[in-house]
């Protein structure tokens, strides 16, 4: 038994998911000052988003083939290629505006692969280290959360007074480090290397496996609803992180640093969520909870944005909204884990990571030129109210009272208290977000 490897992938994830953080701030302020349309920043993040799908889609046989440990260090390496390039290629005055498409694309791509790669682990990194998955989820989450906390205000101080190209060139760096320190602390952790019954590849047999993640989802009615939740607000999400703030924060706050504090706030805040949940969290119903603090986290922060324009009254909303959002991962973490068996967890995975993320390039895009047609204050209220809708579907479906059962794992999926009306999406999440299944569809939240 040995808390190395956990407490490694916590390091890998803090350091690289600070450096994402960056990027979250970065990448849209570069495009405004760059080219002062929000319509492109839209289209930068649908970009950056579009490929997310495709790799979370198909990437799961293929992890436990490669092996967890070889995919999440090659991945974090492929970012800090893509992610460095933009900057680089900006001093060097060669930056096209498909260019920056391009990169933030490849990055997209090969980006998730790496964090279900990680994500997969945990209740492995939590059997080593001697804990429970619960606690794990709930610490993995804070970490995460903190990570974007401080992410967040250090990318809106480098923005200021060096330039968001510099911190671009931060975010390269914290890749870096995190592919190795997965690649030389996971050595050893037979979950992390490739896995014996995963056998060779072959197009039938790949086939079978994503078909068997997607019927394993689609029979189990819960994690279904879970899902389709989840790409909604994902893509919500995303038209938040990637133009309104960046814009509101442009028009109506006074520049990067206010968003970067904005969105430490919310970060700090999350990570506080996030350890009270993982104290006292499981004495209380997993449903009420979750309901409660997802309505907190997504339509006030629209409104408070739209009606204010001033940082003050943002900050507070974005304080209790994160507060929510630190509850939402640790819960949903532990009810995909309690259902989803250890053989299937890469290929549920992929496909609920795929769900989860539909709507994320979509959301961006639409953000983007709501807000040249419209005005930001119209595209807010519009974001927010459609938000607020999405978040009543635990009180309304029935499938949703599952939550609170309690599995060791799920032997066979079934139709559990079905959702009326539906006839039968993360990141995390996601965190993209930042932002941001097996592991749990992450509402990106920020």
């Amino acid at each position: 038994m040995s808390r190395r490897p956990f407490v490694a992938v916590l390091a890998a994830n803090t350091i690289s998911i600070s450096g994402s953080s960056v990027t979250l701030i970065g990448v849209p302020w570069f495009v405004l000052q760059t080219t002062g349309s929000a319509g492109r920043a839209g289209v930068v993040a649908f970009c950056a988003t579009l490929p997310v799908i495709v790799a979370a889609l198909v990437g799961g046989p293929v992890i436990d083939r490669i092996g967890r440990r070889r995919v999440s260090a090659l991945s974090d390496l492929v970012c800090a290629v893509s992610v460095g390039a933009i900057p680089l290629l900006h001093y060097a005055g060669v930056l096209e505006f498909w260019m920056l498409c391009a990169l933030m694309a490849v990055g997209g791509l090969v980006h998730t692969p790496g964090l279900t790669a990680r994500g997969v682990l945990l209740p492995s990194l939590a059997e080593h280290a001697g804990t429970t998955v619960g606690r794990a989820a709930s610490l993995y989450d804070a970490v995460s959360r903190g990570a974007r906390m401080i992410g967040a205000a250090l990318a809106g101080v480098l923005i200021a007074f060096f330039g968001a190209e510099s911190a671009l060139l931060l975010d390269a760096a914290t890749f870096a480090v995190s592919a190795v320190l997965v690649g030389a602390f996971l050595r050893g952790v037979p979950a992390a290397e490739p896995q014996p019954s995963a056998g060779r590849i072959s197009l039938a047999g790949y086939r079978a496996e994503l078909a068997e993640g997607w019927s394993f989802l689609i029979r189990t009615r819960l994690l279904l609803g879970i899902t389709v939740m989840v790409m909604m607000t994902n893509g919500l999400d995303q038209g938040w992180s990637a133009v309104l703030l960046p814009v509101h924060g442009r028009e109506a706050l006074g520049g990067a640093t206010a968003v970067g504090l904005l969105v430490s706030v919310f970060g700090g805040f999350a990570l506080l969520g996030a350890l009270l949940y993982g104290v006292w969290g499981e004495r209380f119903p997993r449903r009420a909870v979750f309901t409660a603090a997802f309505l907190l986290c997504g339509a006030p922060r629209y409104a408070a944005a739209a009606f204010t324009d001033t940082p003050l009254p943002l900050a507070v909303t974005m304080a209790l909204s994160g507060l929510g959002t630190g509850m939402l991962n640790p819960i949903l973490t532990t009810v995909i884990y309690e259902r989803v068996p250890e053989e299937l967890r890469s290929r549920v995975s992929g496909v609920t990571t795929a769900g989860c993320e539909l709507t994320m390039p979509l959301g961006g895009l639409a953000a983007g030129l709501l807000v040249d047609g419209f005005g930001a204050t119209r595209a807010l209220l519009l974001f927010g109210g459609t938000y607020l809708l999405v978040t009543l579907s635990p009180l309304v479906f029935p499938a949703w009272r599952t939550m609170e059962r309690t599995m060791e794992r799920a032997p066979a999926p079934t139709d559990e208290g079905g959702l009326s009306g539906k006839g039968l999406s993360r990141k995390e999440p996601a965190l993209p977000g930042s932002a941001h299944a097996a592991p749990a569809p992450r509402p990106s939240g920020n």
